[in-house]
């Protein structure tokens, strides 16, 4: 397996591992699974941000994939990223939620992020929740029924990770370019 920068050519495979997750889980609060034009869009904003979008492929086929994006708009957050990771149904257990997630925070913070943010869809997504933690993210806070989806309430889960020393000193490189005030 290895992880790679995703290309525009991956957007089916995008849109076929995301969409499985939109349709059979929640991790995601979408319900309708977007096109793979959809996500080449999706893609394309990130990636022309300069934040990782990567790709874990075995033997051509992409096995999952994780991103960060930024948390809000807002200009003071310009140091914070969320991050975003599905794996293909008939990859789960096999690493690869962990080594394409592990390579997206490296890359964050050669960037000068300080803070990772994941707030995973459903406080029974222990698969996702261990992922995380496994990866020094710890909890910030559950959601109480923040969503309606498959006929139930679901929660969400906070966690962070702290990069670059996170809050110990002032940051050192000029963070993401973000609008508002």
């Amino acid at each position: 397996m290895i992880v790679r920068p995703s290309l525009a050519t991956d957007a089916p495979a995008l849109a076929a591992i995301y969409g499985h997750h939109v349709l059979h889980g929640f991790g995601t609060f979408e319900e309708v699974p977007p096109t793979a034009d959809d996500m080449a869009g999706r893609r394309a904003a990130i990636v022309e941000r300069g934040l990782p979008y990567l790709v874990a492929e075995d033997a051509g086929q992409v096995l999952g994939f994780a991103y960060a994006g930024p948390f809000r708009p807002r200009a003071a957050y310009r140091y914070t990223v969320e991050d975003s990771v599905y794996v293909a149904p008939e990859a789960v257990g096999r690493g690869v939620g962990k080594a394409v997630l592990s390579e997206v925070l490296s890359a964050c913070e050669a960037l000068g992020i300080r803070q990772v943010v994941a707030v995973i869809g459903d406080s029974g997504n222990a698969g996702s929740i261990a992922l995380h933690r496994a990866l020094g993210f710890e909890p910030s806070g559950v959601g109480k029924s923040f969503g309606f989806k498959h006929g139930r309430w679901v929660d969400i889960v906070w966690m962070q990770k702290a990069l670059n020393g996170g809050d110990a000193s002032g940051p050192d490189a000029p963070g993401l370019s973000l609008g508002g005030a």
